[in-house]
């Protein structure tokens, strides 16, 4: 089955200072359940002038302690990795990033976009979509698909306030026009 999240945000910051702040979003004090976040592979084109970064990131596992009693549940942690390619050019940056554990019993997946708002160019649009599918775990998975939901509905939001509070302590006010 799976399930899908649709995000859209429009921050009113120039894309180069949104893109700054992404990329050093995490860890913070606001979100607890990413430990860490490493790159481990980051290259320019030099011809095109795309920067490609690949990171990994070290979150808590979230899940529900009584849904933790299934053994494949039961681990400590949770890496994801994620892929980025930034134009600075175009001004626009897609990202790519799933879920390195349970892939035998679960599929997360996110791809996302920063690029420079048409509505206006001091401005930087967000839009990312992300997809759940559980399988494998019997009657739990539409339970874990729920919840998996949830969280990834809550996380976006936290996300996007996350980046808020950054963009307004390192740039100030937001651009009104």
């Amino acid at each position: 089955m799976g399930v899908t999240v649709d995000v859209h945000q429009v921050y009113k910051y120039p894309f180069e200072q949104v893109v700054a702040s992404f990329l050093r979003k995490y860890p913070n004090p606001m979100d607890k359940n990413v430990i860490s976040v490493i790159t481990i592979e980051e290259k320019r084109d030099v011809s095109t002038g795309i920067i490609y970064r690949k990171r990994i990131a070290i979150c808590r596992n979230v899940v529900p302690e009584i849904l933790r009693k299934v053994s494949i549940l039961k681990v400590p942690s949770i890496q994801l990795e994620e892929e980025s390619w930034l134009n600075p050019r175009e001004r626009n940056m897609a990202i790519q990033s799933h879920c390195l554990t349970w892939t035998r019993y679960a599929s997360m997946k996110e791809e996302s976009v920063f690029r420079e708002s048409m509505e206006n160019p001091n401005w930087t649009e967000f839009i990312q979509r992300g997809r759940i599918s559980i399988t494998g775990a019997g009657f739990l998975n539409c339970i874990l698909e729920t919840f998996a939901s949830t969280f990834l509905r809550q996380g976006a939001q936290k996300g996007i306030r996350i980046m808020e509070m950054l963009l307004k302590e390192q740039c100030g006010a937001p651009s009104a026009e």
